[in-house]
């Protein structure tokens, strides 16, 4: 094999041409100044336009820059498309594998746990072995191997695990189901290693390795990192395996890309779309004939998405994650149980898992359209934009040696930690808000109790530091000093409310009050106080409020809103560092 050179808009035979993408007639067709004069009427009407900004100025307003710098525009034109590369169509026809996740524990109680994902929906197993002294006949025992595929990850110990499995299709006489994978992974196992089970996977027709790029995904890498770090693993593979004297063909069949799809869809489905199209890139310029460019993807659920506080609301983001896997493409999709991020899932947790892409593909009918995300102009510029993002970061690891070089100098991870800090900062200020986590915490909850796993240690979870908080609740509640009515302060009081509540502090409100003896008749020596009520009760009996709770023992006090000219400690209102906030205020209240 060749070194991969060569950009990302050279000739490619892969993908057809492109026909119209008009779907409306010239009749039916607004301009471009009509959709601007509406756009900024709303906003205008929200005060984020002045009457005097040009009409054009939405479109500024209303784009947003993705974690790697990408624009996405509000609205969608044929324009973007000119002079676009469209490429990555899915080449799955037909249904998705619903691929079950298993982190094995006890090989016996977890054969329960497979056959009955496999009688209930599930069409092949995903096996995390910790050493191959698992007990696969015990593990496996009924799965009839020729009908389900089953995808090994035993990092540990590559070779004999993989010679295990093939061992026990051996012994029952059976030949492995199609998309069975014996699982070597290029990062973990020796080069020695990786072409020995290469070289069993031919020799039984499964495939042998998975280049898993979940694992910068749950170090906190961004969609691009995620696909650079893909292609480089990937290239490494095939210059392992075709040094060793391997034909690059064979090499190329052989393996199976793992990506994660979380709850932002249009980024997951482009994501998927521009791996296709990187893959069919680099093996193009390694010299594969076209009928070996494709590439074959299994899909995960993303763990670091998932939260522990309020768990039931990751079914809502694994069921938008797993559409958005489908519709991208992905032969195979896992969805992890909305319980993961508690410890080992239970029956329930699995059973909601599973059920999740059989109504996709059974009820919703999501697999009958080849790519229903195709011609879409929002989808094909954030492809192709991805693309050139991933190819970059491909670049930059190839040119750091590859990947092993890149992993051990530090390089790679730098970069991502750079994302993980911008992400970080939008979670703390809550620009990007977490369900139950940062937003709408139920503080009172009662957390279902799962066994340890540690299976997902390295995962670097969105919600982290808030949980961090929520881990060790503050013992004493902020005195919340209500001014005026219900009416008059339930926004700014509930604002304050769910805030604390997102750090672990608990909230004593004073009620409906018309006054400040009203107020320091519920107050009880509380040492932070937090006044919540309209901008006219602020200015005019704010000040002297403030002053008699000082007087009364309050320590440090905050206001909800804007804190204009009163003599307050602190604020807090939309934008704030919810984390930097949450973390004095639990200071103060100690």
């Amino acid at each position: 094999m060749t070194d991969v050179e060569g950009g990302l808009d050279e000739p490619t035979e892969l993908e057809p041409e492109q026909g119209s993408l008009d779907l409306a007639g010239p009749d039916d067709a607004p301009s471009r100044s009509d959709w601007e004069r509406e756009a900024a009427a709303v906003l205008r009407k929200a005060r984020r336009m002045s009457e005097d900004d040009p009409d054009d100025l939405v479109w500024e307003k209303l784009t947003r820059s993705t974690l790697d710098g990408i624009a996405v525009t509000p609205l969608g034109t044929r324009a973007v498309l000119d002079e676009l590369v469209t490429a990555g169509r899915p080449q799955r026809v037909g249904e998705w594998d619903i691929r079950a996740h298993l982190s094995v524990a006890d090989a016996t109680l977890d054969n329960e746990a497979l056959l009955v994902d496999l009688q209930n929906g599930v069409t092949s197993l995903w096996l995390q072995l910790k050493d191959a002294s698992t007990d696969l006949e015990a593990l496996l025992s009924e799965v009839l191997l020729d009908l389900a595929p089953v995808v090994l990850d035993a990092p540990a110990e590559p070779v004999a695990a993989a010679r295990a499995l093939l061992d026990l299709l051996s012994a029952r006489g059976v030949a492995a189901a199609a998309g069975t994978n014996l699982g070597a992974d290029p990062v973990r196992a020796t080069a020695d290693d990786l072409v020995a089970v290469a070289r069993l996977a031919l020799q039984a027709g499964v495939l042998g390795a998975v280049v898993d790029a979940t694992a910068v995904h749950d170090r906190g890498a961004s969609d691009a990192q995620e696909l650079g770090y893909s292609l480089a693993v990937g290239a490494a593979y095939l210059r392992s395996l075709t040094d060793a004297g391997l034909d690059l063909t064979d090499a190329l069949r052989l393996v199976e890309f793992r990506y994660a799809a979380t709850d932002e869809q249009f980024p997951t489905i482009a994501k998927l779309r521009a791996a296709r199209r990187l893959w069919a890139r680099v093996a193009e310029v390694c010299g594969a004939p076209v009928e070996a460019r494709s590439q074959r993807q299994h899909v995960v659920t993303s763990r670091p998405m998932m939260s522990k506080y309020d768990p039931w609301v990751n079914m809502l983001r694994t069921t938008v994650a797993s559409f958005a896997a489908g519709v991208g493409g992905a032969d195979a999709v896992t969805v992890l149980p909305f319980d993961s991020a508690l410890g080992r899932p239970d029956a329930f947790g699995r059973r909601i898992a599973r059920n999740t892409s059989s109504l996709l593909i059974a009820e919703s009918h999501l697999a009958k359209v080849a790519d229903p995300a195709g011609g879409s102009y929002l989808v094909e510029k954030l492809t192709d934009d991805l693309a050139r993002a991933g190819w970059e970061e491909f670049s930059r690891i190839e040119e750091s040696g590859g990947v092993a070089a890149a992993l051990a100098d530090g390089s790679l991870q730098a970069r991502i930690d750079e994302v993980a800090a911008l992400r970080e900062e939008q979670i703390a200020r809550r620009t990007r808000p977490l369900t139950g986590v940062s937003e709408f915490p139920h503080l009172g909850e009662t957390l279902p109790e799962r066994e340890p796993d540690d299976s997902a240690s390295a995962v670097r979870r969105y919600g982290a530091s808030f949980e961090a908080l929520r881990d060790e609740p503050a013992a004493t509640p902020v005195f919340l000093a209500t001014m005026g009515s219900i009416a008059a302060h339930t926004a700014r009081a509930t604002f304050a409310t769910n805030l604390f509540a997102a750090g672990g502090i608990a909230v004593t409100p004073a009620g409906a009050t018309g006054g400040v003896a009203d107020v320091l008749a519920a107050y009880d020596a509380q040492p932070v106080v937090c006044l919540a009520g309209p901008d006219a009760a602020y200015a005019e009996w704010g000040a002297e409020l403030v002053a008699a709770l000082r007087e009364a023992g309050a320590r440090w006090v905050i206001l909800a809103g804007k804190p204009g000219d009163l003599a307050v400690d602190d604020s807090c209102a939309i934008g704030v560092d919810a984390l930097t906030f949450l973390t004095t205020t639990r200071e103060k209240l100690a």
